[in-house]
């Protein structure tokens, strides 16, 4: 039996992430799951109870690349403000 199956996920990559899962995340577009490939695998074989030898092909190939925006720092020009007279309580 051969099954042949596409599935399309976002991979997000931040090697900087504070925790070690955070650093590489794959993701389904639609639901924002992370996926379940036994579950996919089991999926593609049937519903019929027993063992089996799967061979599992994984193919990678970028559909789009979506960089990241740097921080950028924003300078707001300030005015002073001189307030002389003095301010009153709340009643």
């Amino acid at each position: 039996m051969q099954c042949n199956m596409i599935k399309h996920y976002i991979l997000n990559l931040n090697p900087t992430a504070k925790h070690e899962w955070d650093r590489c995340i794959l993701r389904d577009p639609l639901t924002a799951k992370r996926p379940e490939f036994a579950k996919l695998i089991a999926e593609a074989v049937g519903a019929d109870t027993g063992s089996y030898l799967v061979s599992v092909n994984i193919e990678i190939q970028v559909l789009e690349e979506a960089a990241v925006p740097q921080a950028e720092q924003l300078s707001l020009p300030f005015t002073e403000v001189n307030i002389s007279a003095p301010m009153r309580e709340a009643a």
